[in-house]
């Protein structure tokens, strides 16, 4: 992959990462805001679960940022696009809809089958 390619994938990723961490700070915030007592039975319920489903996404988007992490290293080591599974590159359409991929389309394919055979 060419340096302008990989300059493209690199800033999508730390867009994506700051966006992410945003989110993050976000959140904090309203946890700590959380603190506060409320009166109403009914208003708690529908903070606590608000925040329930806003932990859930974080934790999600954790686990993206882990690998977009991962894609930051591959760029600067010089591996990004290839996939790790079988050795070929990646295909940029790919790449442009998951830029932290690291497994060509095939090996995905033939991942996610064997997930839904031992039923993860």
């Amino acid at each position: 992959m060419d340096k302008e390619k990989l300059q493209f994938f690199k800033d999508i990723l730390l867009k994506r990462r700051e966006e992410i961490l945003r989110d993050v700070q976000s959140t904090r915030k309203e946890l700590e805001e959380a603190a506060e007592n409320l009166p109403d039975a009914i208003d708690l319920a529908e903070r606590e679960s608000r925040l329930a489903f806003e932990l859930r996404i974080r934790d999600r988007e954790q686990k993206l940022l882990k690998k977009i992490e991962k894609a930051l290293r591959k760029i600067e080591e010089g591996t990004y696009g290839i996939c790790e599974a079988c050795g070929a590159e990646i295909d940029e359409k790919r790449l442009m809809a998951r830029p932290e991929a690291t497994l060509c389309i095939d090996c995905k394919r033939a991942q996610e089958r064997l997930e839904r055979i031992k039923g993860e």
